[in-house]
């Protein structure tokens, strides 16, 4: 997987999580990792729809899809209406696990790392890393959670590079043409590819 694959399938698990884990940053993160090792394991057998079946049910324990779909947005958000809002916010939530349910589609002997966990001013940052085979080095992922229980709200590549940075970026540019709806075709028509994959 490069690294690029890698950010993109980074905005999402599959058994449920121990209730130990919900209440420490660093454990969610780490039944999430060992819930998707499981997954790439399986990648084959369960196909594209099989994996977005599996990671549906744990993907809204682990991450809080509202808030990273309002963040990604940014200030258009208050001025979309409620259904644009709820439309917007479904669209982003499927294409999200699609994403990680078409990248994760194989296991080579990868594992997770946890490197450590620190406050920051706006929640609990844990570091990571993804430890690849084949010669490639590690890819540094740093997840940003807030709230009770801790749910993930971004994600850093290296450290510094944010999902929802990426994203606001390109979601500023598809609002400009259309607005919401826009937005929320776009998605719907990616997570319609990547689920054919």
């Amino acid at each position: 997987m490069t690294r690029r694959q890698i950010l993109l399938a980074l905005p999402v698990t599959l058994a449920p999580l121990p209730a130990l884990a919900q209440s420490d940053p660093a454990q969610v993160i780490e039944g999430f990792h060992a819930t998707l090792i499981n997954l790439m394991r399986q990648a084959r057998q369960l196909g594209v729809r099989g994996r977005y079946a599996q990671l549906e049910p744990v993907m809204g324990r682990v991450f809080d899809l509202p808030a990273m779909t309002r963040i990604a947005v940014g200030p258009p958000w208050t001025g979309f209406s409620p259904e644009d809002q709820a439309a917007l916010t479904n669209a982003f939530t499927r294409w999200s696990i699609a994403t990680y349910a078409n990248r994760f589609d194989g296991y080579s002997g990868e594992t997770f790392q946890t490197l450590g966990s620190q406050a920051v001013n706006n929640g609990t940052l844990v570091r990571t890393q993804l430890n690849r085979t084949g010669g490639e080095g590690p890819v540094l992922l740093s997840y940003l959670l807030r709230g009770t229980p801790p749910r993930v709200v971004d994600i850093y590549l290296t450290g510094t590079i944010s999902e929802l940075a990426s994203r606001r970026a390109e979601f500023t540019s598809l609002i400009r043409e259309g607005g919401a709806t826009r937005v929320t075709r776009e998605l719907e028509a990616r997570t319609d590819r990547l689920l054919r994959a």
